[in-house]
């Protein structure tokens, strides 16, 4: 018995659901496995706006993370040149407090890291509370195109940060973010 299919006979088109092998459907709710992941991403996000909300950003825009016990940034002290997260703590201090103004403002990148990092406290939170399947959604936004936008976001994030620490201009009326750490 031969397993090639009879030709189609011209003027007709062929059935898809014919041709196309079975598939099964997408499942209505989230794996518990994927809500419990989904409960520790929203855990850990969570806890990092937690630590944000306690510390009280620099003035200077950068140096909040020393706060936590942390040296100084060694490439402002080796080297007087902001490292690329620079400011990336004071950034989620002032984010958590509503002002993102001021946040995108000391660290631009900082500022989006803040806002999605909330967004995966709601989300896997939602998640794990519902079982729904929303982060799968979510997660397939995730492509190569977006990690390389983001990368470049975070190049150009950077490049302001020294330029601001440079004195390029004013990054509020009068001041300008300073390097000194």
């Amino acid at each position: 018995m031969s397993s090639v299919a009879a030709p189609i006979p011209p003027g007709s088109t062929p059935d898809p659901a014919a041709a196309a092998p079975p598939t099964a459907p997408a499942p209505l709710r989230a794996t518990p496995g994927e809500r419990a992941v989904s409960a520790i991403l929203a855990a850990l996000a969570i806890t990092v706006l937690g630590v944000a909300a306690w510390l009280q950003p620099a003035s200077n825009g950068i140096g909040t993370h020393q706060a936590l016990g942390l040296a100084p940034c060694g490439w402002v002290v080796g080297m007087n040149l902001p490292c690329p997260t620079c400011g990336m703590t004071t950034a989620f201090a002032h984010a958590v407090r509503g002002s993102l103004w001021e946040s995108a403002r000391v660290q631009p990148m900082g500022m989006l890291l803040a806002v999605g990092t909330a967004a995966v406290a709601v989300v896997g939170t939602f998640v794990a509370l519902t079982g729904s399947r929303v982060g799968h959604v979510l997660g397939a936004r995730i492509t190569p195109r977006a990690v390389v936008v983001l990368a470049s976001l975070a190049l150009v994030a950077w490049g302001y940060k020294v330029m601001a620490m440079r004195g390029a201009w004013p990054t509020e009326p009068g001041t300008n973010v300073t390097c000194a750490p």
